[in-house]
């Protein structure tokens, strides 16, 4: 199965190249941003079947990138079930990320730094498995909140 085609998101360049690192070894396509300015870039240019998001950005918020994107239409929520829809991005952050923020944006999962390097890989092949039959990949996970490690 082919991997899954990704945007990192992330400014911290030992994170970044260790999350790079990892996805590549899983012969996921991985394309790299260390500031939103590169990140809308590439969303306006490139479909991705998953984000990698750091929050905390030297530039804008991730917050801002997901707005921006949804706002110009760059990026789309991918329905996953009759229920609800998610947008196929993991939320990564240092600082504690509230409900509300979670609710408004309905990512497919928040990690908080430092978080389970397998968590994201799961998440990664799951996004690739999504690409290649259609299907959501997502099991029996409760779909109306995301998946928080």
């Amino acid at each position: 199965m082919p991997g899954a085609r990704i945007l990192l998101v992330e400014d911290d360049d030992i994170l970044r190249d260790l999350l790079t690192r990892n996805l590549t070894v899983r012969e996921h396509d991985v394309s790299i941003a260390k500031d939103a300015r590169t990140a809308l870039a590439y969303l306006r240019a490139t479909p991705f079947d998953l984000i990698i998001l750091d929050i905390n950005l030297p530039d804008q918020t991730g917050w801002e990138v997901l707005r921006t994107a949804l706002r110009e239409g760059w990026l789309h929520p991918q329905n996953i079930d009759s229920d609800g829809q998610k947008l196929p991005v993991i939320v990564l952050s240092a600082v504690r990320v509230g409900p509300g923020r979670l609710a408004e944006f309905h990512p497919l999962a928040y990690l908080p730094k430092p978080f389970p390097m397998d968590a994201l890989l799961r998440l990664s092949a799951e996004a690739a498995q999504r690409r290649e039959t259609g299907s959501s990949g997502q099991g029996e996970r409760d779909q109306s909140s995301p998946l928080v490690m």
